[in-house]
């Protein structure tokens, strides 16, 4: 089996921890070299998103291993998903913002010479995994798409022991919940 050098798609490092710990450290078979992209122009307000971006930056640094940080772009996602704003969660309008972030790894793999997508973005309570194979399956083309079960009790010890900045809601503003 051709090795992979993969790019995995991530939301924010209490997500991507596990992931990241088990890509390091050699424990996903065929996987050669990675790199963690944190594409997120869906998280609002900016201040959250840049929030969010520090953790995973922190993370990646500790662990040693390289990251990109994609276009915050806002408005461009916005005009992505309008019409689906109503839309609840898990519903129509993840597809399209899980799709629209795919588009875009799917561009930076080429670019950059990666062969794989992987992502963490169904592994938050919030999220269907089974809704975003689905986006990543239609918008990577040529790219393979890799689904990894991450290994959840592994990320739920990092978590435990660290201390990132957590969120209630999954990012946009369509999904804050009401306290």
């Amino acid at each position: 089996m051709e090795k992979m050098k993969l790019v995995l798609v991530s939301c924010c490092a209490p997500c991507s921890a596990g992931a990241i710990k088990q890509l390091a450290d050699g424990n996903i078979a065929n996987v050669d070299d990675f790199i963690v992209l944190f594409f997120n122009p869906n998280i609002f307000p900016a201040g959250e998103y840049t929030k969010r971006m520090n953790e995973q930056i922190k993370y990646c640094e500790k662990m040693g291993v390289k990251y990109a940080i994609g276009e915050y772009d806002h408005d461009a996602w916005r005009v992505a998903v309008r019409g689906l704003e109503n839309e609840p969660e898990r519903g129509a309008r993840c597809s399209v913002c899980f799709a629209y972030r795919f588009e875009y790894a799917k561009r930076f793999a080429r670019k950059h010479g990666y062969n794989a997508v992987a992502s963490v973005l169904g592994v938050s309570h919030h999220k269907d995994q089974h809704q975003v194979d689905t986006a990543a399956e239609s918008a990577l083309d040529e790219i393979k798409y890799f689904p990894i079960k991450w290994d959840e009790k592994l990320r739920q010890e990092i978590n435990r022991e660290s201390d990132f900045y957590r969120q209630n809601y999954c990012g946009c503003e369509f999904s804050i919940r009401k306290v």
